[in-house]
């Protein structure tokens, strides 16, 4: 993982664009590349339709997605942190963001798994939610 907000190591190298996940040490992947790249794209897209239900910025933006692993069968593992552990909408944010993944064509089985370490802290979000919640 990167300590930089909204840098999502994935599984399988992709193009560095600010929409793409930074690329792993991992093997290659058997996906082609540009099909891995718009994978990606579309799952971040998802990603930014979801909204935690007391923040008006989506939770990609806010920095809670943490990695996203896209495997040579198209299945997909999010790692997502929330910004406290007594966060109310821990039980739906993540069925939330798992309904946005699978609903991109060409995604497998999705899982999410929360992860507390590293905790959330604001320096995560991206300028975008910063801008959203006025906190500069």
């Amino acid at each position: 993982m990167t300590d930089e907000p909204n840098k999502v190591p994935a599984q399988a190298a992709a193009p560095l664009t600010d929409a793409a996940p930074a690329p792993s040490a991992a093997a290659p992947s058997a996906l082609p590349q540009d099909e891995l790249a718009r994978l990606t794209d579309d799952i971040i897209a998802a990603l930014k339709t979801v909204y935690d239900p007391e923040i008006p910025s989506d939770i990609y933006e806010l920095g809670l997605i943490y990695k996203i692993d896209v495997a040579d069968d198209r299945a997909v593992a999010i790692e997502m942190t929330l910004t406290t552990p007594n966060c109310p909408s821990a039980q739906e944010l993540p069925t939330m963001v798992e309904n946005a993944v699978a609903s991109v064509p060409g995604v497998g089985q999705v899982k999410v798994d929360i992860v507390w370490d590293p905790p959330w802290d604001p320096s995560r979000m991206s300028d975008e939610a910063r801008a959203v919640l006025n906190m500069w």
